[in-house]
């Protein structure tokens, strides 16, 4: 309320110039690999961050890695398995 919301959009965009400059020489590239992440990784951190417990949300991707390594399929149950539960009550 209190500034002028043309500047601010004009201070983030100039900011912003060099980043878009290298997203828009590498868009079809990065739009790739974007979608690829999307599908694994970042989905499975962004359900942990959503589902687990407050100050465990952490995945730990080293373990994920390794078990694909060894054979794992990228499953649903695979994917619930790496998420953070809260202790259940009692324990």
């Amino acid at each position: 309320m209190m500034t002028f919301p043309g500047c601010v959009t004009r201070t983030l965009q100039s900011a912003r110039q060099h980043k878009r400059m290298h997203w828009d020489k590498n868009r079809e590239q990065n739009r790739a690999w974007l979608g690829l992440n999307m599908m694994t990784e970042a989905r499975l951190g962004f359900r942990a961050f959503n589902e687990g417990p407050r100050g465990a949300r952490q995945v730990d991707f080293a373990a994920m890695r390794q078990r694909l390594a060894a054979g794992e399929d990228w499953t649903e149950e695979f994917i619930d398995s790496l998420i953070p539960k809260a202790p259940e009550a009692g324990s």
